[in-house]
């Protein structure tokens, strides 16, 4: 059975990647919490903590959102280096240099509300069910893509009011 590291509300867990999502910065908290070493982080993709429950279909849309030069929220449930895992809501934006071109991300990672935990994990059990039962991996994060936005679409919303409705409902 997994088990959940929660840290303080009061905590933040930073990091910086490069374009290609390679960490080049990795706070205090973020290796405490990870429980890796700043140097086993430096340098490596961002997904060394994707925990396997998370639907590729999200990442995806991050990625698409920060490519078009967009921040992001998104609850995030992250994997340690022990096998345990870790949730957060995490605010993503594209650093930008002195010529306006993204240079790299920039990712706040706070602990999240708790409330909210189980509506997100249904959606994520949904999506990734939806991943797992197409022909090949890229097929199942495209028909995931395709239902979330069916999701939002039949709400109503955009990403951020979703997210929204679901911090005051």
């Amino acid at each position: 059975m997994e088990q959940e590291v929660v840290f303080s509300e009061d905590e933040i867990i930073v990091s910086k990647t490069d374009v290609k999502g390679k960490i080049t910065y990795a706070n205090d908290i973020f290796c405490t919490v990870s429980g890796y070493h700043v140097d086993e982080l430096i340098g490596k993709p961002h997904n060394i903590i994707r925990h396997p429950d998370m639907p590729r279909c999200i990442f995806k849309f991050m990625w698409d959102t920060l490519g078009r030069g967009e921040e992001i929220f998104a609850y995030v449930k992250n994997g340690c280096k022990d096998g345990r895992y870790y949730w957060v809501l995490a605010y993503v934006t594209p650093s930008l240099d002195l010529n306006g071109n993204v240079c790299g991300y920039h990712s706040s990672r706070r602990t999240p509300n708790r409330r909210v935990l189980p509506k997100i994990e249904d959606l994520y059990t949904s999506l990734r069910r939806t991943e797992q039962q197409a022909a090949s991996p890229k097929d199942g994060m495209a028909e995931a893509e395709k239902q979330f936005l069916q999701i939002l679409a039949g709400k109503g919303m955009t990403y951020p009011e979703f997210l929204f409705s679901l911090e005051n409902s």
